[in-house]
């Protein structure tokens, strides 16, 4: 099935709302939107006040993704604790890999929905066919079982963690950014980048001789990558 990039899938919606002004976006499923504005994200749940100022939570396992101020939140299954559970993951890069963060962004507070029935209020036919792969493999600690207070005050301390994605080539995969600076760090990232960043040997060369990796490098790596495989 031909998958819809999410960048199109926002600007296709700019076009759309742009003369009621901007817009959040979350996607349920295929042709099923509800528009809005988010309210706030632990990444286990979203908030988003409807048009008719009803406030809707959505659970991450229940949705596929959700549109915030022009960022792509993807909803995507991971190991917490030794359970499969879904979070959201903000998209930083797409194309043949996709490059995801969790954490470091505060999450704004989420307020009690009056409601939760879902109530579409804008549908289109295709969807976005969202992200395939299953996270199998992956395993973070983002705590459980806790109330929603100390959900967002976790998500507020939270560092920001990397994943990395492509097709074919296995699970999505942790990129240790924020490990501190090693010998056995570096190595380890330039492991799992040449395990995704394939078939490009001018890139893997670069990767090989980099001594150090910090976030703006890795998106570098694949931005550059999509680029070339476009």
């Amino acid at each position: 099935m031909k998958l819809f990039k999410p960048l199109i899938t926002f600007l296709f919606f700019s076009l759309v709302f742009f003369s009621v002004g901007a817009q959040d976006i979350v996607v349920i499923s295929e042709g099923n939107f509800i528009r809005g504005t988010i309210q706030g994200t632990d990444y286990s749940n979203v908030a988003i006040k409807q048009e008719d100022n009803v406030v809707a939570l959505y659970k991450a396992k229940d949705i596929k993704e959700f549109l915030w101020n022009g960022e792509t939140y993807v909803s995507k299954p991971i190991v917490v604790k030794k359970k499969m559970e879904h979070r959201f993951f903000k998209l930083v890069e797409h194309g043949a890999v996709n490059l995801y963060s969790i954490g470091g962004t505060a999450a704004t507070g989420q307020p009690e929905p009056k409601r939760t029935k879902v109530r579409p209020s804008f549908g289109v036919g295709g969807g976005t066919g969202g992200f395939g792969g299953l996270g199998g493999g992956v395993s973070i600690s983002l705590g459980g079982g806790r109330s929603r207070s100390e959900e967002g005050k976790s998500a507020q301390a939270m560092p920001t963690a990397y994943f990395i994605e492509k097709f074919g080539t296995g699970p999505m995969l942790e990129i240790p950014i924020e490990d501190g600076n090693s010998d056995n760090k570096n190595q380890r990232i330039k492991s799992v980048l040449l395990q995704k960043l394939t078939n490009d040997e001018d890139l893997a060369e670069r990767i090989n001789a980099t001594e150090s990796f910090d976030a703006k490098l890795i998106r570098a790596f694949v931005s550059a990558y999509n680029s070339m495989k476009k």
